[in-house]
C-alpha cells in the first residue's frame, strides 16, 4: 500500500510504535531475569509498567483517529530485540549487566526517534492532544535512557573489573600450566 499524506504516514508511524511496544513488554521479563544487579533489575521492572502505559496511549490515540493501533511487525525493534538478546546470550556473566544496558540502550534510542518523529506530525496535524501524550512518552524515554547511563556509569566499572581479575587468573593458570610443562618436559629429558 503506498502512503499517500502525513495522515497515513503519522498512523503508521504510531502502528510501529505500538508493535514496538508490545515486543518490548515481551522482552523486558527476558532483560529482568537475565540482569545480576538489584538496581539494573529495579529500573527494567519500572520501566516495564511505564512500557504498558506507553502502549495504552497509542491506543487512545488510534481509537480517536478511527484506526487500529496493530498493523505490521515493527522489523526494527524486532532486529534490535534480536540483537540485545544474543549479545546478552554471549557474553560471559561478569559482564551481563553491562550487555544488558548497551541492549536497551540501543531500544531507548530507537523509541526516541520514533516518537520525536510522531509527535512533530501530530503537532503538524492539528492533533494537540496526542502530541502532548507522544511528547510525555518521548520524555519518559529520555528519562529511562538517563537511568540506564546512570547505572552504565557503575556497572560498567565492574564488568571491566571483573574482566580484569578474569584475565590475571586465566593468565596465572596459564603461567601455572606453562611453568608445569616446562619441568614435566626438562624431567623427560633427563631421563632420556
Amino acid at each position: 500500500m503506498t502512503t499517500n499524506s502525513l495522515q497515513e504516514l503519522y498512523v503508521e508511524q504510531l502502528q510501529d510504535l505500538y508493535s514496538a511496544e508490545q515486543q518490548i513488554i515481551k522482552a523486558l521479563p527476558k532483560m529482568i531475569e537475565a540482569s545480576q544487579s538489584d538496581e539494573l533489575s529495579s529500573a527494567l521492572k519500572e520501566h516495564l509498567e511505564v512500557t504498558k502505559k506507553q502502549a495504552n496511549r497509542i491506543e487512545t490515540i488510534c481509537q480517536e483517529l478511527g484506526e487500529e493501533p496493530e498493523n505490521e511487525k515493527c522489523k526494527g525493534m524486532e532486529g534490535a530485540l534480536r540483537e540485545g538478546s544474543d549479545l546478552v546470550k554471549d557474553v560471559a556473566e561478569e559482564v551481563r549487566d553491562a550487555a544488558i544496558i548497551a541492549a536497551a540502550q540501543r531500544v531507548e534510542h530507537y523509541e526516541m526517534a520514533g516518537y520525536g518523529t510522531a509527535r512533530t506530525y501530530a503537532n503538524l496535524l492539528g492533533f494537540e492532544e496526542a502530541a502532548s501524550m507522544l511528547e510525555q512518552t518521548l520524555e519518559e524515554e529520555k528519562e529511562a535512557d538517563q537511568t540506564l547511563s546512570d547505572l552504565a556509569e557503575e556497572l560498567n566499572v565492574e564488568a571491566l573489573e571483573a574482566g580484569r581479575s578474569a584475565e590475571g587468573e586465566e593468565t596465572e593458570q596459564g603461567t601455572e600450566r606453562g611453568a608445569r610443562a616446562k619441568k614435566s618436559a626438562s624431567r623427560g629429558k633427563r631421563a632420556a
